[in-house]
């Protein structure tokens, strides 16, 4: 057996999300898994160096997971060849900026999403990336989560026939910070922090909706700022600049309709703070993070609209749970470990920054088009003048 040790360099790991699914369920996890084991019996790895500018924050970090490395010199590390691959956690207005000096310093980029704050920007990473011939990444973790996971095997099998339409309601109430802390960032609610839903959610609809439907065709959307003012994290009243609730339209590939809500503002009744459900011919289906439901044509209830009695239906008991088949893991770790294999055996990772600039792209034009109050065509995108 060959152990194949690989050094990452992650930057901004101290929030919640880069600690939690990145560093504590991803590469710790496959660390206390023995690694990632190969077919042939090898070994990959992975031996992280935190990176960020708190130093109380990272000391007590690595304190709290026996980490022994970490660093608030980013440039130190990006010039140190035994780490070859950096990850970017960091606010989007950061990230641009240290992706440019890791690729300069011809690291291998993984990132989170989004990768830049406006589409020149992300496609200005891609290119840079392409140019320098360095291995490149997104986080598109959705994609594997168990119940989009499910979906996929529903549409792979034909199960919906034609699709007509897709519904997504995502949400949840986050609390003003008054009387109850709130569960997000102040930061999130600041456009020039780089805040707003449509920012930070459009990127995710985007690569959903492309791989499991086809490609988006055009936008229509409106946002707003529901709660005019929040409390920071230092018992501050400060002003929302950005919009916490966004609700669009899309036309996708093949003329499907795709309806997506995305709210910090919003209470949730339904099975999950995402639905996605999706009408197709055949049949349909719902599906949350986890779990996925279905029904079939033939096992369509046909109800009369009569408000004059009571319904005498429960329509949602007459759904059927998709069995799970295999063991989910978190879809944060599935992503990296493929992502390792790319970088250190070349295996196959279709997730590139390319597509993060999509998700940009659907982003801006979101806005664009709130702003404006029309329907946006998506151009395709690809990089002009790589080799």
């Amino acid at each position: 057996m060959s152990v194949q040790r690989v050094g990452i360099i992650m930057n901004g790991v101290t929030g919640r999300m880069g600690t939690n699914q990145h560093l504590v369920r991803s590469i710790l996890a496959i660390r206390e898994q023995g690694g990632i084991h190969l077919p042939n019996g090898n070994v990959i790895i992975p031996e992280p160096i935190l990176v960020g500018r708190n130093e109380q924050k990272l000391r007590a970090l690595a304190e709290k997971y026996n980490l022994e490395k970490w660093s608030t010199n980013l440039e130190e590390c990006l010039a140190n060849p035994e780490y070859p691959i950096y990850f970017d956690a960091q606010t989007t207005v950061r990230r641009a900026e240290s992706i440019k000096k890791a690729i300069a310093a011809g690291k291998h980029i993984y990132c989170e999403k989004p990768t830049a704050t406006n589409l020149e920007g992300s496609l200005e990473l891609a290119t840079l990336a392409k140019e320098a011939g360095v291995k490149n990444g997104v986080v598109q973790d959705k994609l594997f989560l168990p119940g989009i996971m499910k979906l996929k095997r529903l549409i792979d099998s034909g199960f919906f026939g034609r699709i007509l339409s897709v519904r997504m309601e995502f949400g949840y109430w986050v609390f003003e910070g008054d009387w109850q802390e709130g569960q997000r960032p102040s930061w999130n609610y600041r456009k020039e922090d780089g805040g707003g839903i449509i920012v930070d959610m459009f990127a995710h609809w985007r690569y959903v909706l492309d791989h499991l439907f086809g490609d988006v065709k055009a936008v229509s959307c409106i946002a707003t700022t529901h709660i005019p003012t929040r409390i920071d994290e230092n018992g501050n009243e400060y002003e929302c600049t950005a919009d916490d609730a966004a609700y669009a339209t899309f036309e996708l590939e093949g003329g499907i309709i795709a309806q997506v809500n995305s709210s910090w503002a919003v209470r949730v009744n339904r099975d999950d703070l995402l639905t996605i459900q999706v009408d197709g011919t055949e049949g349909s289906a719902v599906a949350g993070l986890r779990d996925c439901k279905t029904q079939h044509r033939v096992n369509t209830p046909k109800p009369v609209w009569n408000p004059d009695i009571e319904n005498p239906f429960n329509f949602t008991e007459q759904w059927t749970e998709v069995p799970n088949n295999q063991v989910f893991e978190n879809a944060f770790k599935i992503q990296w470990e493929l992502f390792l294999k790319h970088v250190m055996l070349d295996d196959p990772f279709p997730w590139d920054l390319l597509e993060g600039a999509k998700g940009t792209q659907l982003s801006n034009l979101g806005i664009q088009s709130w702003e404006e109050r029309r329907w946006l065509e998506v151009p395709s995108l690809e990089l002009q003048g790589v080799k």
